[in-house]
């Protein structure tokens, strides 16, 4: 069939405003097409920005299982399924369940070369490592979901304390989630540690429609601001404090350019994929996504104040409050800001 020079310009051009629509950062294929995902969920995905020198970047999460081996109290589980996937992960349940940590075969010490991860390109991308997860949570009322964005990395620098790093840890899961009602963002948290913050969609940081947010040096935490955070104790933000997150505009990450996608069912707590291609039994192991805490007595585990050096690594994606009533996880206070806190309790308007 003969196709005139102007309707295939009109083709193209078509072709190229569905793959630019939800004013993404995008390479030269457009986003894989996941079926049925709701528009608002990416057209207001968060933008990260990375610290300038963070030497521990995204990850995918199966370079994980390809250098490790499940382990119990420190010992290696038998008939464990070989090669260990993302498909077949969930197996490990009925081998030790929540007893079961993937430990590395080199051992969190020798910080292998693979912990660094993927330096994302110029576009935003790690490219060849699926870094990232949207999981999203119809509430059921017509009006309400949330939307997680959860960010994998292959290890957790802890803070520096008297010239002595704490809460170091292979794996890292943080995440943003944003409330949506009738479509339209409400609201944003930001995880921190033990806890996070939560902001006024309309107070945050953007670019575009998209709410930045800033991963912590080494630790990830996730910020809403560029700058010096205390979270000595969860929540607040001291003057002075024992224990300090730094965060900048550094390196460009757009998650959503190498991601898996589900949504979760509360009622039968089952994740499905909006793309029929993309593993799913992986978000059911209840073990945890790295080493084991270091005994007290091994070499170079240091012990102060109760506090270590090398700590366990943090259990998966199901575990992070995918069902919560408040924007918090948990059942205590949820305070929603609408003003950003910067530098030690500064504020500035929102944007």
């Amino acid at each position: 069939m003969w196709i005139s020079h102007r309707t295939l310009s009109m083709l193209v051009a078509s072709l190229l405003i569905q793959c630019l629509r939800f004013v993404l950062l995008v390479d030269a294929t457009c986003l894989a097409r996941y079926d049925g995902i709701p528009d608002f969920v990416l057209k207001y995905a968060p933008i990260i920005y990375l610290h300038s020198e963070d030497q521990y970047m995204p990850s995918a999460f199966a370079t994980l299982l390809e250098n490790s081996k499940p382990t119990v109290n420190y010992t290696p589980v038998a008939d464990v399924p070989s090669p260990l996937t993302l498909d077949n992960l969930d197996l490990l349940n009925s081998l030790g369940g929540k007893d079961v940590f993937l430990t590395t075969n080199e051992g969190i010490r020798a910080l292998p070369e693979w912990f660094s991860g993927t330096r994302p390109d110029k576009a935003g991308k790690t490219v060849d490592a699926v870094s990232s997860i949207i999981v999203v949570r119809d509430h059921g009322d017509g009006k309400m979901v949330d939307a997680f964005y959860f960010y994998y990395y292959g290890y957790n620098q802890g803070n520096t304390v008297i010239g002595i790093q704490f809460g170091n840890h292979v794996g890292d899961w943080e995440h943003n989630m944003i409330r949506f009602e009738n479509g339209e963002p409400q609201a944003v948290w930001y995880s921190q540690h033990a806890g996070g913050e939560a902001f006024t969609y309309q107070a945050t940081e953007k670019q575009g429609l998209r709410p930045v947010g800033y991963s912590a040096n080494g630790s990830h935490a996730v910020y809403a601001t560029p700058g010096t955070h205390d979270h000595t104790i969860p929540g607040f933000n001291l003057p002075g404090g024992l224990l300090e997150d730094e965060t900048d505009k550094g390196v460009l990450w757009d998650p959503i350019l190498s991601m898996y996608a589900y949504s979760y069912n509360n009622a039968t707590e089952k994740f499905k994929p909006y793309d029929a291609n993309t593993p799913t039994n992986y978000l059911y192991f209840d073990g945890r996504w790295g080493d084991e805490q270091l005994p007290d007595d091994a070499e170079g585990q240091i012990v102060l104040f109760g506090q270590r050096k090398y700590v366990s690594a943090p259990n998966g994606v199901k575990f992070k409050g995918l069902v919560r009533e408040k924007v918090c996880p948990g059942n205590g206070e949820c305070m929603i800001w609408d003003g950003l806190r910067v530098k030690r309790g500064m504020e500035v308007g929102g944007g």
